[in-house]
C-alpha cells in the first residue's frame, strides 16, 4: 500500500476565531511562532510525506501564498543578515508538493473531501483536519499510515472521552478488537446524545482512506443542513464490503478550532521550547 497524498480541509470560515478570521484563515492562526498549518505539515513530512492537497475557498488564497516563496521579503532578511528566519517554512516549501482545489460551497467536510480526488494518485491517502494538534515523538499521521500498511484497511484516529463529551464527536461502534488499540469499525454515529453513542470512542482528525471513500460521498444523502458528512460515507464503506480499523492514537491532543484550545497548545509549546 503506497500513501503519498495527505488532503488537508482549510476552506471553512472560522467562525469561532470572529472578527479575527475575516480576513485572515484561521489555518494560519500562530502556534508560537508558525501557522498551525505549518505544524500540520511538518507532521506529514515527518511521516514520509511529500505532496499534500489543501481545500481552500478564494477567500483563503493567503494559504496558498504562505507556501510559496517571497523574493522580496528573502533579499530584505538577506542584506541585513536574517535570512535563517524563513529557513524552516523555504525547506517545506522547497521539499513538498502542494496543490489547491477549491471549495465553492460550505457542504461539509464529505463535500471538502470530494474536491481532492484529482489530487490523489495511489489507492490510499492521508486526511489531517488541521484543527487536531496531537504531539508525540511519533507523528501521528505515521502511526496511523503503519497499521493501514500493516492491515491493508482505511484507519480513522480516536481516542476515549468522558461519556458526556462524546456529543461533540464522532461515536464509532466497534466489531472485533485486533489489539488494545485497534478494533473494527462497524457503524458511525455522529455527535450523538450521551445515551445514544456507540462507544466512548470519539473519532478525531487523522484518517487514512481508500479512493472508495469518494464514490462512498456521491452515495451518501446529504443531511438536511445540505451538509455531506464524512462519517456517513465511511459507514457506506464499512457496510459495503471495506475494512475499517480504529486506532487509539498516542500523544497529547489540542482542538485548536476552539480558542480556548488554541490557547493550551500555544501554553503547551511554549514551555516545551
Amino acid at each position: 500500500m503506497n500513501i503519498s497524498t495527505i488532503v488537508i480541509p482549510a476552506a471553512g470560515f472560522g467562525t469561532r476565531f470572529l472578527p479575527f478570521t475575516k480576513t485572515v484563515p484561521k489555518e494560519l492562526l500562530p502556534l508560537i511562532n508558525k501557522p498551525a498549518l505549518q505544524e500540520v505539515v511538518e507532521e506529514g513530512v515527518r511521516s514520509d510525506i511529500k505532496n499534500f492537497c489543501i481545500i481552500i475557498s478564494e477567500e483563503k488564497r493567503a494559504i496558498q501564498n504562505y507556501f510559496s516563496r517571497n523574493p522580496k521579503l528573502e533579499a530584505a532578511l538577506s542584506a541585513t543578515g536574517k535570512s535563517a528566519l524563513l529557513d524552516d517554512i523555504n525547506q517545506l516549501i522547497d521539499q513538498c508538493t502542494f496543490s489547491y482545489p477549491l471549495q465553492h460551497e460550505m457542504k461539509g467536510l464529505g463535500h471538502a473531501i470530494l474536491m481532492a480526488q484529482d489530487c490523489i494518485k495511489d489507492d490510499y491517502f492521508g486526511v489531517i483536519l488541521p484543527d487536531d494538534i496531537i504531539i508525540d515523538d511519533q507523528p501521528c499521521m505515521q502511526q496511523l499510515i503503519e497499521v493501514a500498511q500493516r492491515e491493508q484497511a482505511a484507519v480513522i484516529a480516536v481516542m476515549e472521552v468522558p461519556q458526556e463529551e462524546i456529543s461533540a464527536y464522532g461515536s464509532i461502534k466497534i466489531g472485533a478488537t485486533l489489539q488494545d488499540d485497534l478494533v473494527e469499525v462497524v457503524d458511525i454515529i455522529e455527535k450523538p446524545k450521551p445515551e445514544e453513542a456507540f462507544s466512548n470512542l470519539a473519532i478525531i482528525g487523522r484518517y487514512v482512506l481508500p479512493t472508495a471513500i469518494f464514490d462512498a460521498i456521491e452515495a451518501i444523502t446529504p443531511h438536511a443542513s445540505g451538509e455531506i458528512q464524512l462519517t456517513d460515507a465511511i459507514t457506506h464503506l464499512t457496510k459495503n464490503g471495506h475494512k475499517v480499523l480504529a486506532y487509539k492514537i498516542k500523544g497529547k491532543r489540542f482542538d485548536i478550532g476552539r480558542p480556548a484550545g488554541w490557547l493550551a497548545a500555544n501554553v503547551y509549546l511554549e514551555t516545551r521550547r
